[in-house]
């Protein structure tokens, strides 16, 4: 069957475009109110995408139940869906075609974009894909609008053998890819990753692709056994208190020569600067809210000459070469799915998302 055959196919079965949709709504702190919305109406350079799946990100759930965001929004920027409609100047994009799409793209000319801090960039900053309200993804909706910047450099094209469910990682691999990079993660060296929660996991698969030595913690057993499952040597309990010592009796007592830390809490720091070996780098994935402290020892930076580093969001220099490593089914990321929600259930998903138990990890909204 050809690509142009099963678009109109595709197209089809969907049906048309009804005038309102269906959307989870973050009306007050902790709480998504599935509601009945206008479906975002299409202009110049823009397309619409019926949503088929959207991931819930850690950043998501700081948004509704930390309330870092003002309500009303509809979130959710890990998606995928179909193309269903596309405004006038539109020539990339056909009605039909099976689609990711990012929701942050930088302009590529300004100061920060000329350093590769394409998250500084101010157009970067503006959100160019929206559900409606204020523009925040817009995933947790049934229909998106790509707005002309996004439609334009934006999206990713899926082939027909990657699953919507698969292609919902193309974004989330991104940042990991960029916050590996940033960590300089090479083959031989020993890498320690503090959490194997779903960040914590995908920053294990896309390491394990340099080479690196990878050794994590987690205080949950069942995920230190999944992170062994993908690629882990060893995983330890934090809560023994023999971090330190259990990583330095690995490194001939010197420490990991990196520490990625995928856990939103200040005294992981502290743990990941102790197990680190002079010289090393400490990656900070997860802690990006406003809000939250970190206190550490000066020596650590000063004397020890650890270096801490920042890692946030996605890199639209390596849109292809990671999205490659979801389409081209180079990691295992559908290992790590554990729950499926239909929209109406957005907000016992969230709460889960929220208060994880022993069987979860990453957790997504269908809408097919």
């Amino acid at each position: 069957m050809s690509s142009l055959g099963t678009a109109a196919e595709a197209l089809e079965s969907l049906g048309p475009i009804p005038k309102t949709m269906r959307a989870g709504v973050f009306r007050e702190k902790g709480i998504v109110r599935v509601e009945e919305v206008p479906v975002p109406e299409v202009g110049e350079g823009e397309v619409l995408i019926k949503v088929a799946a959207c991931g819930i990100c850690g950043t998501d759930i700081k948004k509704i139940f930390q309330r870092y965001v003002e309500p009303p929004q509809i979130l959710g920027h890990e998606l995928s869906g179909t193309v269903v409609a596309v405004g006038r100047g539109v020539d990339k994009w056909t009605p039909g075609d099976r689609v990711m799409s990012f929701h942050h793209i930088p302009c590529g000319r300004c100061f920060y974009c000329q350093k590769r801090l394409f998250s500084q960039c101010q157009q970067y900053k503006t959100t160019g894909l929206t559900a409606g309200f204020t523009p925040n993804g817009g995933g947790f909706a049934q229909y998106v609008k790509a707005m002309p910047w996004v439609a334009d450099r934006g999206m990713v094209r899926l082939p027909d053998n990657v699953s919507f469910e698969e292609a919902t990682f193309i974004e989330p691999i991104n940042t990991i890819v960029k916050a590996v990079q940033k960590a300089r993660i090479t083959a031989s060296e020993t890498v320690l990753i503090l959490g194997c929660g779903p960040i914590g996991l995908q920053l294990l698969m896309v390491s394990k692709l340099e080479g690196a030595k990878l050794y994590t913690s987690d205080p949950i057993p069942q995920r230190r056994e999944k992170s062994l499952t993908l690629g882990a040597l060893e995983s330890f309990d934090p809560t023994s208190g023999k971090l330190v010592e259990e990583v330095r009796a690995r490194t001939d007592g010197r420490g990991a020569d990196a520490v990625l830390v995928a856990v939103a809490h200040p005294s992981v720091v502290t743990d990941a600067l102790a197990t680190a070996r002079p010289g090393a780098r400490v990656l900070l994935f997860a802690a990006n809210d406003p809000v939250t402290r970190i206190e550490f020892p000066a020596a650590a930076v000063g004397i020890d000459e650890k270096e801490i580093l920042g890692s946030y969001s996605a890199a639209v220099d390596i849109q292809e070469s990671a999205a490659d490593l979801v389409l081209g089914k180079k990691l295992p990321v559908m290992e790590i799915v554990t729950h499926r929600f239909r929209l109406d259930s957005i907000q016992e998903a969230l709460e889960l998302a929220a208060k994880p138990t022993a069987e979860s990890l990453k957790i997504l909204i269908t809408h097919a």
